[in-house]
Parts: structure tokens; sequence; C-alpha cells
């Protein structure tokens, strides 16, 4: 079965293609989980990354990717070190192929809570229209 594409393809870590991104830098990377829903007006992607604040967030968008940056401060309680962890704490890193349907000029986004939102608007040209018919 054959699935219709949407205007945000989500970014394949396939080294044999090319398609890869590598990042060096000391610490864990986490992939965040990321929700993706569409309606006629754009494409809305909801990615979870808890103890990320505003401030620690970093969205760019270049060569059509667009990529999602996180930094988490672990909390240290002055005077412990820790034993044992069971949670683990590092960055999230995310990225996104967009295609020419999405209006890079309008896209949006908010965090609260650890749970970052991006509105990617439609450009007018991919939205549904509805083509009139005339009576010859």
């Amino acid at each position: 079965m054959e699935t219709e594409k949407s205007a945000v393809e989500i970014k394949k870590q396939d080294a044999g293609r090319g398609l890869a991104t590598e990042r060096m830098k000391t610490g864990n990377t986490y992939l965040p989980n990321v929700d993706i829903s569409e309606d006629k007006d754009g494409i809305y992607l909801t990615a979870d990354m808890p103890g990320v604040g505003d401030k620690d967030v970093n969205i760019t968008l270049e060569n059509d990717v667009l990529t999602i940056e996180g930094k988490v401060v672990p909390d240290a309680v002055e005077g412990h070190a820790a034993v044992y962890r069971e949670y683990g704490v590092g960055d999230y890193f995310r990225s996104f192929i967009l295609t020419e349907a999405i209006d890079r000029d309008r896209i949006e986004a908010k965090i609260k809570d650890g749970v970052l939102s991006i509105v990617l608007p439609k450009s007018e040209a991919a939205k549904p229209r509805h083509i009139p018919i005339r009576a010859s």
C-alpha cells in the first residue's frame, strides 16, 4: 500500500545514503518523541523535551532542513554526588526535511513545560481549493 507524502518528511538516519547528521559533542543526546498532525492550513509538530526551557531551545531552518535542538542542564544538589540514576539526562536533537509546500516565513514555535509546539503553515499554492463548475 502506497502512502501519500506529507509536506514534512522525517529525516532518515541512513548513513549509507548520506542523510545522517553527525554531531561532535560529549554527553548524551536524545531523539525527542514527536507527534505530527495536519489540517488544510498547516502541519503541527509537538515534541517532548523534558527539562528544556525557552532559553535552552534552538530551532533553525537551513537548506529545507528544520532542526530542533534542546539543551538540558541537570539538576545538582549541593554537597551531594549522584550514586545511582535511572533517569537519563542529556540534550535533544531532531531534524525534518520540509517540502516547498511550507510557508517558511510564517513558521511559529513555542515551548511550555518541556513540550515544544511548532506550526508549519502551508503555502497558499499547497492548500486545497475548490474549483467552481460553470455551465456551458
